[in-house]
């Protein structure tokens, strides 16, 4: 890998960890649904914008369902479990959680295809359980249900982009700007029913309203965009790197401007869901520099 496709590997790794510090800004303000519909829409007339500059066809009339099923199942769900879970946990929970999405990738395409997991995959997955299991096992989460529901939103978020990463495989072919672009428009459709049932009582800030831009243009549209030209001249191997430097940077910006603690128990749980998803994905230092390992499809909150 270049310097500077490093660089953007570690910039793309900061705006993405930079996603669960807007979500926590902006969630306990605004309703989850509001949050991420407000979200996938900036992101989407962003988009709109950028396939307008460099003349890209979405080919809406054509591929709607496929962008629908995207959309839907790798933006609306998980933003809305994200966005539910981020009005109680922190940003550093999230963004170790959120590193699970390979483990549960390879988890529903072994369940999908009816392949045999391999022994490394399945140790990689009891690390990853263990990891999680100390990291939030030993926080302080609210008492009664509302943390536990917390807590299994979160996990189940990134089930959603393993179930995407399964669906990549037999969806159309289309291309990865097309993909975001569509999805991020069927999304916004698809949220649009939820919005009367809880409605905003007064205006969001102007620093909630940041949040919101900040999530929707810079951790969905910019950085998708940054995603696809990583792969491109880097490969997905050394691509896939940013899922474990996403963690380091969630926890870095929640407790530089959330004053979150950072225990131990963070850092060994941190740790452990990151080996873990080094196992499964089959992921070596070395592959940072080379092109030839397999890629276990994921995306990002």
């Amino acid at each position: 890998m270049t310097a500077p496709a490093f660089a953007q590997l570690i910039l793309l790794a900061a705006i993405w960890g930079a996603s669960f510090l807007f979500m926590r800004i902006s969630a306990p303000v605004l309703d989850a649904a509001w949050l991420a519909d407000l979200r996938v829409g900036f992101a989407a007339i962003f988009l709109m914008g950028v396939a307008l500059w460099l003349k890209r066809p979405l080919r809406l009339r054509a591929h709607w369902k496929h962008y629908a099923i995207l959309g839907v199942i790798n933006s609306a769900l998980p933003f809305l479990l994200y966005n539910y879970a981020a009005q109680t946990l922190s940003a550093s929970v999230l963004s170790i959680v959120n590193a699970l999405a390979p483990i549960w990738g390879a988890l529903v395409v072994a369940i999908w295809t009816r392949q045999a997991i391999t022994p490394r995959a399945a140790l990689g997955m009891l690390v990853g359980v263990v990891g999680v299991v100390v990291l939030v096992g030993l926080t302080d989460l609210p008492e009664g249900h509302q943390g536990l529901w917390a807590l299994a939103a979160a996990i189940a978020a990134p089930l959603c982009y393993g179930i995407a990463s399964c669906y990549a495989r037999q969806a159309p072919q289309v291309s990865a700007f097309n993909n975001a672009h569509g999805s991020m428009w069927l999304a916004t459709l698809a949220l649009m029913p939820l919005l009367p049932l809880n409605p905003p009582s007064t205006l969001p800030s102007t620093e909630v309203m940041g949040a919101i831009l900040a999530l929707g243009v810079l951790c969905s549209g910019v950085a998708y965009l940054m995603y696809f030209r990583l792969i491109a001249i880097a490969g997905p191997a050394s691509a896939l790197t940013v899922t474990f430097l996403i963690p380091l940077f969630g926890m870095l910006w929640g407790h530089t401007f959330l004053d979150e603690p950072v225990g131990w128990h963070t850092v060994a749980g941190g740790i452990l869901v990151i080996c873990g998803t080094m196992l499964v994905t089959g992921f070596s230092p070395s592959a940072l520099f080379g092109r030839k390992r397999t890629q276990v499809a994921t995306d990002r909150a």
